[in-house]
């Protein structure tokens, strides 16, 4: 479905798509997120999107440049200077006057940058916005409902800045006065910024109190100002906020007037290397060095690498760098491409043992407009580009012995969605879908009078190569290929069967491997195959009943209703619904299965109710295979980490005779595994008590424990102890429960309490 927008696009690149299958929308009043759900519950062909918002901040942000009362003075002095270069100068520019006074107000966002994969304390991706009037922060979706801004990076700045009087190193010579209009202009320059960027993840060593060093995560984020400096803010993971920062670096890169900027992180030899990709308006292109100091693998440039020098007066939109492999030189390569007016400039970098390889070159002939957008799948290279005329262009690389060429092809949206107008487009994580920010075109030459902004879905794969990259993927996570599982989704819902060329495929990968992968990727399979086989309710399921309410107030006391009354009312009620019914368009399904119901006495229903029993047991059985799984690595953490007969606060036994319960059930390895830890325990149960009446809590199901007084509490997928408490956490797609880690819990059940939903991979909220 198309999904209308509150507000106007604005900002450069206003699309931007997450590792976690969000699209971020930078509007004029907030960032609209849009979150990609491949719902197993829903019966529904069409895309489930949920949606949530960032708002823009109340009040204008005002740069720190010096003490607030010499600020004012200054400003009063540079509005009512006789010069009148300093004065309109001064008027004119929205850096020095973000609130406007009799000016348009500054207001929506600038640019928005997802981070990887496990930044956030439910390891999904933070959200870095920059507001219209520089307001740099980064904001984290922790309850899924509500966006919490962590930290205002702008503000932080500019308190460093303040301490160190406006000099990025002590060897600086003095700073003027601020009085001095070129100064005041300078230290706006340096915190003003124009583009922000993520990196990918790497690791850091942490040396303990005990001199024992850590392995932690971290996450860069490189910040582009006005005057030419990149600011490397350094947070460790999880990032929680100001507390989570380990250092901020700035680095001089020496371009004027920079447009924008990207991460240029390169693998050779179990050898990485990282820089930054900086471009200009002027034209020229070029990677800075970053030193990246404490990272474990890491390496850096000597010098900067200028991939293009030439000041064609050609601005750099747009720069995307996308990891390949050189199918000819047999080794890694990083292909660099930007975008320049309407043509796209591209880089292949590649590190021989003559040192680093660059070809670069340029593809004209792709629009008659400037490109205003692109983007690219890093799956396969394949870039995406966009001009406002609806015009996108699909360009695949092609290695060559020595570099490579584009073949491209037109994609016209006209033909999709009738005359447009674009402003954005964004590629989902695994190339399924093309998002894409339209307006009305032109019509008999006219243009529209109003704008109504949309994101439509333009699909780039079918479906048969959807189902083929979720068989062979490297990444073994469904929850990461949401876009692909979501195709796959749209076929069984529509032919309302699964694929005999998939169930075969699927079969053969659980025999061969047994992947705990393939077992969720059969069990999303089978509840798709489920929810297509159910009839579709006549009725929207949140519409009070009319007809309830009339028997409440015919059965209620003293209406004095006669039974000639009753059944009058309940045949125009009948008659009524009828005339409804035959009023609305109803689906040839719908018919289909309201004949097969009618048909019942004939036996017609039959074979549906027990195809649907028979998919029911097929669901069962493949989540009772990965529960049984799942408590396998559980006891296996258990054994690794318990000291004899230890209390885990884990039901170890109850767990060890659910497992064992089963007579059909025999594995092995479970076996020899359940032997050593009850060898451990030595006969000691360590049961679980209701916290309630202090019974027993017994093991006797997954899902939920009944004490003998019938009290029942849930029971979390993830360690099997009973929950508690009234808090606890869902997975995304509401499979199953899990409760919150507490301050006592040893370190490998809080790790264990990190992992996803066992049945679809979701992360847990």
């Amino acid at each position: 479905p198309a999904v209308r927008l509150q507000h106007g696009a604005s900002g450069l690149e206003p699309l931007a798509w997450s590792e976690d299958h969000r699209v971020s929308v930078s509007t004029a009043r907030s960032i609209a997120v849009l979150e990609q759900l491949s719902d197993v519950h829903s019966g529904g062909q069409d895309m489930v999107i949920h949606r949530t918002a960032v708002p823009a901040p109340g009040a204008a942000c005002m740069l720190k440049v010096g003490p607030k009362k010499e600020v004012a003075e200054c400003k009063e002095k540079f509005a009512s200077s006789v010069d009148p270069t300093v004065s309109q100068t001064f008027m004119l520019d929205r850096v020095f006057n973000p609130e406007g006074k009799s000016l348009t107000p500054m207001r929506g966002f600038k640019y928005s940058s997802w981070s990887p994969l496990g930044c956030d304390a439910n390891g999904r991706c933070l959200l870095a916005a920059l507001t219209m009037d520089n307001r740099l922060t980064i904001h984290a979706n922790l309850n899924r409902l509500q966006w919490v801004q962590l930290v205002d990076l702008t503000e932080l700045y500019g308190e460093r800045l303040f301490e160190a009087s406006y000099k990025l190193c002590k060897a600086d010579t003095p700073c003027g006065e601020l009085g001095d209009f070129p100064e005041f202009q300078r230290r706006h320059s340096m915190q003003t910024p124009v583009r922000m960027e993520w990196s990918g993840i790497c690791t850091t060593q942490q040396v303990k109190h005990n001199n024992e060093c850590r392995d932690v995560g971290s996450v860069l984020l490189a910040v582009l100002f006005e005057n030419g400096n990149i600011a490397v803010w350094q947070f460790q993971l999880p990032f929680l906020g100001k507390e989570s920062i380990t250092s901020c670096n700035t680095i001089e890169s020496g371009i004027s007037s920079p447009s924008v900027l990207s991460w240029w992180e390169y693998e050779h030899n179990n050898r990485k290397m990282s820089g930054l990709i900086v471009g200009s308006a002027y034209g020229p292109v070029k990677i800075i060095p970053v030193n990246l100091k404490a990272v474990k693998g890491y390496f850096t440039l000597r010098q900067p690498v200028v991939l293009w020098q030439e000041m064609d007066q050609l601005p750099v939109h747009s720069i995307k760098c996308i990891p390949l492999y050189h199918p000819y030189q047999k080794c890694s390569c990083s292909l660099v491409v930007a975008a320049r007016g309407p043509y796209v400039f591209w880089c292949l970098l590649l590190i021989s043992k003559a040192g680093l390889n660059v070809h670069n070159s340029h593809v004209t002939g792709l629009h008659s407009l400037p490109i205003v957008s692109m983007t690219a799948d890093k799956q396969n290279g394949t870039v995406y580009t966009c001009s406002s005329d609806g015009k996108v262009r699909q360009l695949i690389p092609i290695f060559t012995d020595v570099a490579l060429k584009f073949e491209h092809q037109l994609i016209k949206l006209s033909e999709v969605f009738g005359s447009v107008r674009t402003h954005g487009i964004a590629v989902s994580p695994c190339g399924a879908y093309l998002a894409v920010i339209t307006t009305e075109g032109m019509a008999n030459g006219l243009h529209p009078v109003n704008k109504n902004y949309q994101v439509q879905f333009v699909t780039l794969k079918t479906f048969e190569e959807a189902a083929a990259q979720l068989l062979e993927s490297s990444v073994q996570n469904l929850f990461r290929q949401v876009d692909l599982t979501d195709l796959v989704r749209w076929k069984i819902l529509k032919d309302k069967h699964i694929p005999q060329f998939l169930q075969e495929a699927l079969d053969k990968k659980i025999e061969s491997c047994g992947s705990t992968y393939f077992w969720r990727f059969k069990l999303f399979l089978l509840r798709i195959l489920y929810q297509s086989m159910q009839k579709a309710p006549s009725e929207v399921t949140w519409r009070p009943s009319h007809e309830d309410a009339k028997i409440l107030i015919s059965d209620s006391p003293g209406t004095g209703s006669t039974e000639d009354d009753q059944e009058e009312g309940t045949s125009k009620q009948a008659s009524k619904q009828s005339l409804g019914d035959t009023g609305k368009g109803v689906d040839i399904d719908d018919t289909a299965e309201d004949s097969l119901h009618q048909s019942s006495d004939t036996g017609g229903h039959e074979p549906m109710v027990e195809k649907l029993l028979e998919i029911q047991a097929q669901i069962e059985a493949v989540e009772m295979h990965l529960t049984r799984e799942h408590m396998k690595r559980v006891l296996g953490e258990v054994y690794l980490h318990t000291w004899i007969t230890e209390n885990t606060s884990i039901p170890t036994r109850g767990v060890c005779d659910f497992l064992m319960s089963d007579d059909g059930y025999d594995d092995r390895t479970a076996r020899v595994l359940i032997g050593h830890i009850l060898k451990k325990m030595n006969k000691q149960t360590f049961p679980e008590h209701c916290s309630l009446c202090k019974e027993i809590l017994p093991f006797t199901d997954r899902k939920q424990a009944v004490c003998s007084n019938g009290h029942i509490w849930l029971r979390c997928f993830l360690t099997y102890q009973s929950c508690q408490s009234l808090v606890y956490r869902r997975c995304l797609l509401h499979d199953s429960i899990a409760r919150h880690p507490t301050p006592e819990d040893p370190e490998w059940i809080k790790r264990l309490l990190q992992g996803p939903c066992t049945f679809c991979d979701s992360p847990v909220f």
